[in-house]
Parts: C-alpha cells; sequence; structure tokens
C-alpha cells in the first residue's frame, strides 16, 4: 500500500486545477506534516482560517479522497424560459441574417414569453452558447 503521503504528492503533480492543488496542499501540510491548518492558510496560502477549516471538514468527513477537494457543481437559478419557447425563439432569430440588435431580440422574447429581460441580460443571452441567439 502507497504512505498517505505519496498519494498526495502523486495527486499533487497531476492535478491541473490550481484550487484543487491548493487544497492538496494543505491536507498534505496538516495531516501529514501535522502544521497548524490556521498557519499553512494564513502564512503559506495567505487565506483565511475559516477557508482551510471548511476543506480539512469536507476531506476528513467525507472519509478522504481528492475528489472531495473539487468544488460541486452548482445549479444557479432555473430558466424562466421553457426549451420549447427558446426553440421557437432561436428559430425565428437565425431566420434574418443580417442580425438583430438587442432591443428587437428583447421585444421577441417578450411577445412569445411574455418575460421582460433588461437590455444587458439580453446581451449575456446572446453570448451566451447554449442559448445559440
Amino acid at each position: 500500500m502507497i504512505p498517505f503521503a505519496q498519494q498526495l504528492d502523486a495527486a499533487y503533480r497531476r492535478e491541473s486545477d490550481a484550487d484543487v492543488r491548493e487544497r492538496i496542499f494543505l491536507v498534505r501540510r496538516v495531516r501529514v506534516d501535522k502544521v497548524q491548518a490556521a498557519s499553512v492558510a494564513e502564512l503559506e496560502l495567505h487565506r483565511t482560517r475559516i477557508w482551510a477549516y471548511k476543506w480539512l471538514k469536507r476531506y476528513d468527513v467525507g472519509g478522504g479522497g481528492i475528489e472531495l477537494l473539487r468544488d460541486r457543481h452548482r445549479s444557479g437559478r432555473p430558466p424562466d424560459v421553457s426549451d420549447e419557447k427558446i426553440l421557437d425563439i432561436r428559430t425565428e432569430l437565425s431566420a434574418n441574417a443580417s442580425g438583430w440588435r438587442a432591443k428587437e431580440v428583447m421585444e421577441i422574447i417578450y411577445k412569445k414569453t411574455g418575460i421582460r429581460y433588461h437590455e444587458v441580460h439580453v446581451y449575456r443571452l446572446l453570448h451566451k452558447s447554449q442559448m445559440g441567439f
């Protein structure tokens, strides 16, 4: 069986996500090198003690494992517009090859859905690849 320190070192070298590497480093320094969590967080990682305790707790309660040090999926707020209506809007917008202004798209969305978006949010929707406008 591979010693715990070597497993953490190997995981640290393989990891491409900088945030996860930082958390692996924290676990290594606290659990293997026996350095105080607050000291590692504040002096070596320039983070808060609470940040360190949060990640150590998640790691320990979960039974260990690098996957526990990854960010969890955040679903966010569900869309107000259904997928079917988005498809209708997308079809209408793609029919015009000359392009659209944000205010025109705002009116189309309002006519089809009854939902009024702010112009800035329409720009976000226009640039969001999922919407495909």
